[in-house]
């Protein structure tokens, strides 16, 4: 008669390493203190339990020329930079990660995706281990209000299936005998199931849950969407190996106190890395931007000194944001440099190069550099912008038609930044012609010579 036993493992909750024993140090990692302890009970002297989901056949190798690809077949919704992200919609058994600080929208924004292809027909099934089912009718009735969608109390939705329960082992035989066409489980860190000891959150549920779910969707050929929390570090909260788990990793992100909302696409195995959507959300929910320099770029009625606009790229995407800096005299011993949407370290290395190459005296002044909207911005394309920007402010020069497109180097050369063409036309578009790039100058204080002529040689 089959008995069962205690499995006692360690694992790092940092990259997921897995000893038979207690380790101070982690030997993938190297990080310290590390290891959490998870027990898992398995089945011996008889026949070994099988899973929920009929293991897939055997099948004998092929060779490459042997195998045939066929397109993947891709549900759409009515949110359009939701399908951009994805790289066109939401595949057949695909395992989706959707991560985010807490409050940012992401149950929202899933709710909103789950009506919307309800009401195209689609069979939704949402597990909520955080809210009751009551709490989720509450939201969808007001996310519906938007479109005046609510106003008879009776209106039916009967392709949206709501579950309120916390055991995956449960939620996986509702998902076998429904067959839904999307699961979406909020979230996987509340998950606890009674085959396994550990709290809900730790590294064994979170692990169990996961893959007992992504089994049955992969099986079932049902896409799947996983809600995760994330630490105070901004990681994925869990091992990291759930990452590694899933076919795409989604990232929620925006500022508490504004509304812009920024999807990204950190991993994808079905279509393009990188990739960023744009979203404004509200009391009614998230609401798609066609145009992002709408919301990036503000509305002034006169040039003021101290702002720049620059062309960046988020993916396959370029919109054009303005860069925004503040130079006063300061009367501290060591200046301040205040910096909001792009890296500190960076602008301090750009202001040395303005002080080394062009003798801009940053050295006694405090410098505040700001990306207008809460966009957070990583590429090195936006070097000129920010040393334009600062420029600007310290010699009182207005700049904000000017469009800078260049990496600035160590020694003050303007580098090629990449898809500079698309830059461009995206700044021609929008009707700005003053661009300056590694194109038009080689260095950047023939540029700060040229803006400021009224400057005198001795001080370029």
């Amino acid at each position: 008669m089959a008995s069962k036993k205690l499995k006692t493992s360690f694992v790092c909750q940092e990259c997921g390493y897995d000893a038979p024993a207690y380790m101070g140090k982690c030997p993938e990692c190297g990080n310290w203190n590390t290891f959490k302890e998870f027990r898992e009970s398995s089945q011996t002297g008889g026949k070994a339990q099988s899973d929920s989901v009929v293991a897939a056949s055997s099948e004998a190798p092929k060779k490459l020329s042997e195998v045939v690809y066929k397109e993947q077949s891709r549900i759409r919704s009515s949110f359009g930079e939701f399908d951009t992200v994805l790289g066109g919609g939401l595949v057949a058994g695909s395992a989706i990660l959707l991560a985010g600080d807490p409050g940012v929208g992401k149950s929202t924004l899933l709710l909103q995706l789950c009506l919307s292809l309800s009401k195209e027909g689609k069979i939704v099934l949402y597990i909520s281990g955080e809210e009751s089912i009551e709490q989720i009718k509450l939201r969808a009735d007001r996310l519906q209000e938007r479109k005046k969608e609510v106003k008879n109390k009776e209106q039916k939705n009967d392709s949206l299936l709501l579950i309120s329960l916390s055991d995956p082992d449960i939620a996986i035989s509702h998902i076998e005998k429904i067959k839904p066409d999307l699961i979406v489980v909020d979230s996987v860190q509340t998950m606890q199931s009674a085959n396994l000891e550990g709290l809900s959150g730790s590294v064994g549920q979170v692990r169990y849950a996961a893959l007992h779910f992504i089994r049955t969707a992969k099986a079932l050929r049902i896409p799947l969407i996983l809600v995760g929390h994330v630490t105070k570090e901004g990681m994925v909260a869990g091992p990291m190996v759930l990452s590694h788990m899933v076919d795409t990793v989604l990232f929620l992100e925006g500022e508490k106190f504004t509304n812009v909302r920024l999807l990204r696409s950190l991993k994808n195995r079905f279509g393009p890395v990188d990739e960023v959507g744009v979203f404004l959300m509200d009391e009614y929910g998230m609401e798609e931007v066609a145009n992002p320099e709408q919301i990036f770029l503000s509305r002034k009625v006169q040039d003021v000194p101290g702002s720049v606009l620059v062309v960046t790229i988020e993916g396959s995407r370029a919109f054009l944001v303005e860069i925004q800096s503040l130079a006063v005299r300061s009367t501290l011993p060591m200046p301040r440099r205040v910096v909001s949407g792009v890296d500190q370290k960076r602008v301090e290395l750009l202001l040395a190069v303005l002080q080394k190459h062009c003798h801009l005296p940053v050295d006694s002044m405090d410098i505040f550099v700001n990306v207008a909207g809460g966009l957070k911005l990583s590429d090195p394309g936006i070097d000129l912008a920010i040393c334009l920007a600062v420029f600007s402010s310290v010699k009182n020069i207005p700049l904000s038609k000017t469009v800078g497109l260049a990496e600035v180097g160590l020694l003050g050369e303007l580098r090629h930044v990449s898809s500079l063409e698309k830059r461009v036309r995206e700044a021609k578009k929008l009707g700005f012609s003053d661009i300056v790039s590694s194109q038009t100058h080689q260095f950047l204080f023939q540029i700060l010579k040229d803006r400021g002529s009224q400057m005198s040689t001795k001080e370029l």
